[in-house]
């Protein structure tokens, strides 16, 4: 039996995956969350084999959550469930954790077979992705200024370009005003820009926030 946490905002989202998975024998879901905070506190309390998860969430999102969750369940398999096209965010977050990353836009039973996949300790790629990561192995010095980011400075641009606040920031991450203005700073220089307007330009250009 493969035990599954569900995380996403809309619980009409949930409620329709909890039915759609309960259909499989071999699925049960453990529990729900609607945050990247509430998705802690279910890692903790209950065992899980895959965590299926949104990206863009209230308070604290997917992205926010996911070095967390890794820390808490290093075995625990994170299937990245968003609305974003792959190619805005699918290689920056396997490259920070996650076994896989499927486009709300899929069919169902790809989610299924994503599940399955990743309860075996494998990665879940689709063909899309694969193409991607093939791509970037060929063109490391040209790949777009936002993949050459650490995961914290990925983190921070998000946040800066949405208008959050270095203080929003430093409590949201559990960081201090001076490391967040550290890394805006370090984020600024690897990607040419020089002001909070042309990070939100580049973020919606770049179709990374709505």
């Amino acid at each position: 039996m493969i035990k599954i946490g569900i995380v996403d905002d809309h619980a009409i989202v949930r409620t329709g995956l909890r039915q759609f998975l309960s259909e499989h024998v071999d699925l049960r879901v453990e529990g729900e969350a609607g945050n990247g905070r509430e998705a802690i506190d279910l890692v903790r309390n209950h065992e899980i084999d895959v965590l299926l998860m949104d990206l863009s969430m209230p308070g604290q999102s997917g992205l926010d959550a996911l070095a967390m969750l890794r820390a808490k369940a290093p075995d625990m398999g994170i299937l990245i469930l968003s609305g974003y096209p792959e190619e805005h965010y699918a290689i920056n977050l396997i490259r920070q954790g996650a076994s896989g990353y499927l486009n709300k836009e899929c069919e169902p039973s790809e989610i299924v077979e994503a599940i399955r996949t990743i309860a075996l300790g494998r990665r879940y790629l689709t063909p899309a992705v694969a193409e991607l990561l093939a791509q970037q192995l060929n063109r490391k010095d040209d790949a777009p200024p936002h993949e050459q980011l650490s995961e914290r400075e990925f983190q921070v641009f998000l946040k800066l370009a949405k208008g959050e606040t270095a203080g929003d920031i430093a409590k949201a991450l559990s960081l201090s005003v001076k490391t967040v203005s550290t890394y805006r700073t370090r984020l600024m220089e690897k990607m040419g820009l020089s002001s909070n307007s042309d990070l939100t330009y580049y973020a919606l250009k770049n179709r990374l926030i709505d």
